[in-house]
């Protein structure tokens, strides 16, 4: 009897085996034809069996499973996800199938990334490019990619996570390049050099060459840097950018990101040394000149600021806000004397020094008109130039310029 039990047992595993094989070749038959559904629905009758299985066939069903979720490219981010899964338990049997299986994965994620970012969909492209990394790590590129795509959605706390494992990794992107110019376009190509090679000589293309790529890390740890600005991480954008400036001493933009940091922060005179640092490498950047005219203002420096302005002027004739300012700061000597008018008495001399500064307040108004007209000019929708002018003239007496430009700036308030 003892006997007859082993035999049966022996009998149920060699039936076990039989439909193990048998659903598998259906399944593998069903990938080479394209029938994923079908596949998937043989590989489900395989499943409960795993345990049971010779690793032989289990490998080749996590192969099979990889291929059918896979369907040939057409599986979603969650399938792909259980294929690569699926591909983690294949050992012995099926891994040289399994590695081109990956391949072919990789090669897929990345033409689909590549046509998502053709049609300007960057958000996808970002996700199918580092997909594409998580297949094949040894090629840190497609995780550049993706950090720099999603940039482009400004989705940055997902750029800063994937810029920060760049970091980590240590990726420069650093590599040779072989290239050669395409004879009947013109235009330059970067191609392996096999390839290239062999259009030199078949002499569609000439004038070939190789060259060192630059370093990517400086863009990484700027782009690190200025998302911490973005998200008002102010300590970590500031930690940031001084490593940033170490891998790239000449970047203005990130001059002005820690000058900005600074300002927001109430480190007014950091942000100024930073800012006339900025000036000195672009000496004719306008919005440099500007803003240091407006710190030199706030920090109680007139003359300072009179000539930032003017400078900006003498470099962008059009720069509005210049010639805003700089009435602004002529009108705000006004002040003082209002004060020491209406504090005078009434005798002779108080007399005499009344109307010294009465004529003084008169010249400040002169000194204002040009520079609030220029800007009007600029811009002919400013009410607050407008109205200001309108102003000057009902003081300086002037009522045809006063009644035109009051109605002027009454036209605008009702525009608005």
């Amino acid at each position: 009897m003892k006997k007859q039990i082993i035999i049966a047992i022996a009998l149920s595993v060699s039936a076990f085996s039989f439909s193990q094989k048998k659903e598998l070749k259906a399944a593998d038959k069903a990938i080479t034809g394209k029938n994923y559904a079908e596949a998937k629905a043989a590989l489900k009758e395989v499943e409960p069996l795993l345990s049971t299985m010779d690793d032989k066939y289990k490998a080749q069903y996590y192969y099979l499973n990889a291929s059918a979720l896979y369907a040939g490219g057409a599986g979603s981010m969650n399938d792909i996800d259980a294929a690569l899964k699926s591909l983690e338990n294949v050992k012995g049997d099926y891994v040289s199938e399994s590695s081109e299986l990956k391949q072919t994965m990789v090669n897929g994620l990345l033409t689909k990334g590549n046509k998502f970012y053709e049609s300007k969909d960057f958000a996808n492209s970002s996700k199918y490019f580092e997909k594409a990394y998580r297949l094949s790590t040894k090629d840190t590129l497609f995780l550049y990619y993706a950090a720099a795509t999603a940039i482009n959605v400004q989705d940055y706390d997902r750029a800063l996570t994937i810029y920060e494992e760049l970091k980590n990794l240590g990726y420069t992107g650093i590599e040779k390049q072989y290239f050669a110019t395409n004879v009947e376009s013109g235009e330059e190509e970067v191609l392996d050099k096999a390839t290239r090679d062999l259009y030199v000589k078949a002499k569609s293309h000439n004038n070939p060459g190789e060259r060192i790529t630059e370093s990517k890390k400086p863009e990484i740890v700027r782009n690190i840097a200025l998302i911490y600005v973005d998200k008002g991480d102010n300590d970590k954008a500031i930690t940031a950018i001084k490593e940033a400036r170490e891998e790239n001493p000449e970047d203005i933009n990130l001059i002005l990101s820690e000058a900005n940091i600074y300002y927001k922060t109430g480190k007014i005179e950091e942000f100024k040394g930073l800012l006339e640092k900025a000036t000195q490498m672009d000496p004719n950047n306008p919005e440099l000149q500007y803003n240091l005219g407006v710190i030199s203002a706030d920090s109680g420096h007139p003359e300072e600021a009179r000539a930032y302005y003017e400078k900006t002027i003498s470099l962008d004739p059009e720069y509005i806000n210049a010639y805003i300012n700089l009435s602004a700061l002529i009108l705000s000597k006004e002040e003082p004397i209002i004060k020491e008018m209406n504090g005078l008495g009434s005798s002779k001399k108080d007399d005499l020094r009344y109307d010294e500064l009465r004529e003084q307040r008169l010249d400040l108004y002169k000194q204002a008109v040009p520079y609030l007209t220029k800007a009007l000019e600029i811009d002919g929708k400013n009410i607050s130039a407008a109205k200001t002018l309108a102003n000057i003239y009902s003081i300086l007496g002037e009522k045809a310029k006063h009644d035109e430009m009051k109605a002027k700036a009454d036209a605008l308030e009702a525009e608005n």
